[in-house]
C-alpha cells in the first residue's frame, strides 16, 4: 500500500516467474499483516509506529485492500515559553487508507487509493496565545506497475516497473482557525527491478528508486540590511531580495511547481550561498537501491542503501533484512544502520507477520 498498490493485482507472483503463466503465482486469497516497528529508540522509549493490513483477490484480475497505520509518539511534557509545565500529553497521528487494484493486461496493472489522515500533535492546548486541533487531511494515490519476463543468456528472470504518486490531497493545518496550512507530504516515486533466476531454486532481484517530494520548495529571502530569512506564507517582494518562488500555492500548482522552483541558493553560517537551481533540483531527488536473494520462494535475505542530500534532510543508512515463508506464514525482519551521525532512524528495527490464506479449495 504504502510503495505501490498497483502490485495488490500481481500478489502471489512468485520471484522471477512469468506472470502469463497461472503457476507462477501462490494459492493466495485473502492475507492479513501486521507491521511494527520501536521508532527512535535513540530519542525515546516509547515511540511506536504500527500497521495493520488486508487484501482480497476478487478475481484474476481485481484486488482491493485496506490499511491503517498508528503512530504513538509516546509520553511528553508539553511547556510554555518560560519552560512551567502545561501538563503530560500523548500525541498521536493514523491514517486509514483503501484500494482498488486492476491488472490491464497479464504485464500491466494500475491501481488507485484513497486516504483519511488524522495528526493530532498538539492535543488541542494554546500555542502562542492561539487555539490548536488536530490536523485532518485527505489524499488519493495514483500508481502502475509493470512485469515482464525477460531472459539474459541462458537464465530466465523478469523486468518489472513501478510509478506511484501518493498523498495528492489538501493541506493540513493544526490552528483552530484553519490558519496557516501546511503541504503534506505529496511524494513520486519511480523505479525498475530486474530479476534473475539463478537456478530452480535459487533468484536474484536488483532493485532501483527514486523519490521525489512533490512540494513546494521554501523560497529564500534576503533582506536589504544582509540577513537572511524564510518565507513559508508569502513575501513583499518590494523590500526583499527572492530566491525560488512563492509557496503559498494550492496543491496541484505546488505539484508542478516542485520540478522548477528550487531557490539555487543555500545558507552556510549565517551566508547565502550559490548551489545553482538544478544543482538543487537533483539534489531534491532521493535514491535507493536494494537486492534480495530468494531460495525456493521460502527464505528471503535482503539489503539495500537510501541517500538523501545533505541539505535536503541528510538521511543516509543501510538496511538489512530477512524473511521466511511457511505455508500460510511469513516473518520478515529489517534492520537500520545510519552512515550518518545523530541520525534519530539508527538502529531502527521493522516486524512483520502476515498470513496468506488460499482460494476456495482450502476455505
Amino acid at each position: 500500500m504504502h510503495y505501490n498498490p498497483a502490485k495488490y493485482a500481481f500478489i502471489g507472483l512468485k520471484a522471477g516467474a512469468d506472470p502469463t503463466q497461472y503457476d507462477s503465482y501462490s494459492n493466495q486469497k485473502l492475507g492479513i499483516a501486521l507491521n511494527y516497528s520501536p521508532w527512535m529508540r535513540q530519542l525515546s522509549p516509547d515511540i511506536n509506529l504500527f500497521n495493520v493490513g488486508a487484501y482480497y483477490k476478487i478475481d484474476d484480475k481485481s484486488t482491493v485492500a485496506a490499511t491503517m497505520t498508528y503512530f504513538s509518539m509516546g509520553e511528553i511534557e508539553f511547556t510554555d515559553l518560560e519552560g512551567h509545565s502545561l501538563g503530560l500529553y500523548h500525541p498521536n497521528e493514523f491514517a486509514v487508507d483503501a484500494t482498488y487494484s486492476r491488472k490491464f493486461s497479464e504485464k500491466i496493472s494500475g491501481a488507485v487509493a484513497g486516504r483519511f489522515i488524522y495528526s493530532d500533535l498538539t492535543q488541542g492546548i494554546a500555542v502562542s496565545g492561539r487555539d490548536t486541533k488536530a490536523g485532518v487531511s485527505g489524499a488519493a494515490d495514483i500508481a502502475m506497475y509493470y512485469v515482464d519476463p525477460i531472459r539474459l543468456g541462458s537464465k530466465d528472470g523478469t523486468f518489472s516497473f513501478g510509478v506511484n504518486i501518493s498523498n495528492i490531497g489538501s493541506k493540513m493545518s493544526y490552528y483552530a482557525d484553519k490558519s496557516d496550512k501546511e503541504f503534506i507530504p505529496t511524494t513520486l516515486r519511480i523505479g525498475p527491478a530486474l530479476s534473475i533466476n539463478i537456478d530452480d531454486f535459487n533468484n536474484l532481484t536488483f532493485g532501483v528508486e527514486l523519490t521525489k517530494f512533490l512540494v513546494p520548495t521554501t523560497p529564500i529571502s534576503e533582506m536589504h540590511n544582509d540577513s537572511i530569512i524564510t518565507y513559508k506564507y508569502g513575501y513583499d517582494e518590494s523590500a526583499y531580495r527572492i530566491y525560488g518562488k512563492n509557496d503559498n500555492v494550492s496543491t496541484i500548482m505546488g505539484m508542478i511547481q516542485s520540478f522548477y522552483d528550487a531557490p539555487g541558493e543555500s545558507i552556510v553560517s549565517d551566508t547565502l550561498v550559490h548551489i545553482g537551481k538544478f544543482r538543487e533540483e537533483l539534489s531534491e531527488i532521493n535514491l535507493a537501491a536494494g537486492i534480495e536473494y530468494t531460495y525456493n520462494n521460502l527464505l528471503f535475505l535482503r539489503a539495500g542503501y537510501f541517500y538523501e542530500a545533505p541539505r535536503k534532510g541528510d538521511r543516509q543508512f543501510f538496511s538489512l533484512g530477512a524473511g521466511i515463508k511457511y505455508n500460510i506464514f511469513s516473518i520478515d525482519v529489517s534492520y537500520l544502520i545510519s552512515t550518518t551521525n545523530q541520525n534519530p532512524l539508527g538502529n531502527t528495527l521493522r516486524f512483520s507477520l502476515c498470513l496468506n490464506f488460499g482460494g476456495k479449495e482450502q476455505f
